[in-house]
């Protein structure tokens, strides 16, 4: 056990939970459970937004997966860039100005209908648990790591944390734990990539010649196709990725924090900026690891790579910077998993129960109490499916998440705001076809079956041969839309459309 680490672990949470008793004493409506009042100024939610996004994949999974695969594991940093362009240009303004709480508000202002609203919030919860799943994986085998406690109590650890923040603490301590971690988060991998730079004399071109003889891979570290044989889910997973941020429920629920509909696009400009700033790092954590870490040793921590950048931390800078790294990446987890089950948990009580259930006759004090009953239900979960998937990469994870979000969510959202005669039915189609093909095909993907004993969940020949499914799910999710769209005898409200479009664009009569 690493007495330093331990003690920053215990700092990080005393100063989470204090940020959460604070919060507590703000949060007595709905409105301020599920948005935080929309109080947060553009860059604090810029930060909020990219604490949500700077996740376990991003920190603890890309830096393996570089680290390991060279190449192919910047993919990763490349796609959830990129993404925020989708977010920016399409879903940012018009979601704000259309929703209130949750994802499902924004397609029911065009479509008021009980079984719209019931599948947009049946994916969020099934997103949000996918997501959850690779953050309480990373969590599990950093707590390992560092306090050799087992991965199941590690993993209890994280979840009991995350429910408190979000039962009593709702959108106001997630946004605020999350503005804290992502602070950190930068400080401590820009002190990294600096050191790793200094290891190089400051030097791009001494890294990447230095790269090509630091690995077992040799030269071809620094060339794709270690990781991704196949071209096509090369292309799968970039689909995934690029197209996936913009259908994540715990990042659009991150727009109704806000005032109003400027605020939201800036605060993704910010988030945007910081964001990237970030995945150029991820370059140094990778490289890093690889070179003065070790592939033996860092296989060795964990088969998947997953505390590659802690162990870069350990060599660079001896107990105390990998003491500091270790309890960043356990804020990162932390601030994440409260958002993700806060988007779920909204979904269910504002979204089943209050509208769907109540028929929008809850009161605040009902809806209060499902919200946190249903965060329970959440964690617990989450909690039982992470404890399956301990030995996968956790960027790889995500990457899924990601790919289903983008099949079940994207297509109706695009649909809702540009397309006049989209209607109920091609709503649900889109929404359940993208929802249920992302997720049999990822059932029957190499990620579970694996003729080789424990590559993967079970052992058996996969009959789905692509790791990632966005190729065909993705299509397959506006394919559904649209041929329900065109096969229903509903016809589109055009009036209905055409209000839809003016508050999309300027907020007027926003609900």
């Amino acid at each position: 056990m690493h007495g330093l680490a331990f003690f920053l672990f215990l700092v990080i949470v005393a100063l989470t939970l204090v940020i959460t008793y604070y919060a507590s004493k703000r949060t007595k409506t709905t409105s301020e459970f599920y948005t935080a009042d929309s109080s947060l100024t553009g860059w604090q939610n810029g930060l909020a937004i990219a604490g949500d996004y700077m996740s376990a994949a991003s920190f603890l999974g890309i830096a393996g997966m570089i680290a390991l695969t060279g190449f192919d594991g910047f993919f990763y940093s490349i796609g959830f860039l990129v993404a925020y362009l989708v977010v920016l240009y399409i879903v940012a303004e018009p979601l704000r100005n259309l929703g209130k709480y949750t994802m499902a508000d924004m397609i029911a202002a065009r479509f008021d209908d009980k079984k719209v609203r019931g599948v947009a919030a049946l994916n969020t919860i099934a997103i949000s648990i996918f997501y959850m799943i690779a953050q309480l994986v990373g969590a599990g085998g950093l707590i390992k790591l560092l306090l050799g406690l087992d991965y199941v109590y590690s993993v209890l650890i994280v979840g009991v944390l995350m429910t408190v923040y979000v039962v009593f603490g709702g959108m106001t301590a997630t946004s605020w734990v999350q503005i804290v971690k992502a602070v950190l988060l930068m400080v401590g991998t820009f002190i990294i990539s600096i050191i790793v730079f200094a290891k190089f004399d400051f030097s791009i071109a001494k890294m990447f010649h230095e790269m090509k003889t630091a690995t077992p891979l040799g030269e071809a570290f620094l060339n794709p196709g270690n990781k991704f044989k196949d071209p096509l889910d090369t292309i799968s997973l970039n689909l995934a990725l690029v197209l996936g941020t913009a259908g994540l429920p715990h990042i659009l629920i991150r727009f109704f924090t806000v005032k109003d509909a400027p605020t939201a696009r800036k605060s993704v400009v910010y988030a945007t900026w910081i964001i990237g700033l970030f995945y150029v790092m991820t370059i140094f954590l990778g490289f890093g690891a690889a070179a003065f870490v070790g592939y033996d040793k860092i296989v060795a921590a964990n088969p998947a790579g997953n505390m590659a950048a802690p162990l870069l931390a350990e060599a660079l800078g001896g107990d105390f910077l990998f003491a500091f790294i270790s309890a960043v990446a356990f804020a990162t987890i932390l601030a994440v998993v409260a958002g993700l089950v806060l988007s779920a948990a909204s979904a269910f009580a504002h979204d089943f129960y209050s509208h769907i259930l109540r028929r929008g006759q809850a009161t605040e004090k009902e809806q209060m109490l499902a919200a946190r009953w249903a965060s329970v239900g959440v964690s617990v979960l989450s909690i039982l499916l992470a404890l399956f998937a301990q030995k996968m990469n956790v960027a790889f994870l995500v990457s899924l998440a990601f790919a289903v979000a983008a099949s079940a969510n994207l297509p109706t959202i695009v649909f809702t705001i540009f397309w006049r005669r989209f209607n109920t039915t091609g709503a649900i189609t889109g929404m359940l076809v993208g929802l249920i093909s992302a997720l049999v095909l990822v059932f029957f993907s190499p990620n579970v079956w694996s003729p080789q004993p424990g590559a993967a969940i079970f052992v058996g020949e996969p009959l789905f041969k692509l790791a990632n499914p966005g190729i065909i799910s993705i299509p397959l999710g506006f394919i559904g839309a649209i041929v329900g769209t065109l096969v229903s005898s509903k016809k589109a409200d055009e009036k209905k459309y055409t209000e839809i479009v003016v508050k999309a664009n300027t907020g007027i009569g926003r609900v």
